[in-house]
Order: structure tokens, then C-alpha cells, then sequence
């Protein structure tokens, strides 16, 4: 299942990962409150910092709508 997994980062940034697998958001959400979530898209590693909380969409943010 894919959809779109929204990250805060402690520094005040949102960062949304779109078209993300499922399994990929649960590594992140494991990882909430550590200073260094790491996960791997696409076959990079990346590290996001300090995150909490995230959010799961399962279904393409439209963003026209306003989002």
C-alpha cells in the first residue's frame, strides 16, 4: 500500500514524502523522537533529524485543493 507520509521535524519544517510505501512510514514513526530518523526511498538512505509527529494519507494529497 502507498500513500503519503507528513513529517515535523524539530526545527519547524514539514516534509512530505508522497507515493511512500507503507512499511517505510512505520520505520519512521518507530524512529519518532530519536535525533536521527533514518529510512530508506529509493535505495538512498535519509536522515530527517529529530521527527514528531508523523501522519499517514493513504491517497494522493491533492494539492490544488488547498493542503
Amino acid at each position: 500500500m502507498k500513500g503519503t507520509a507528513i513529517l515535523y521535524q524539530e526545527n519547524q519544517k514539514v516534509t512530505v514524502i508522497e507515493n511512500v510505501e507503507y512499511s517505510v512510514f512505520e520505520e519512521i514513526k518507530a524512529q519518532c523522537g530519536c535525533n536521527h530518523c533514518n529510512c530508506k526511498i529509493e535505495n538512498k538512505v535519509i536522515n530527517f533529524g529529530s521527527v514528531s509527529p508523523v501522519f499517514w494519507h493513504e491517497e494522493e494529497v491533492d494539492w490544488d485543493y488547498g493542503y
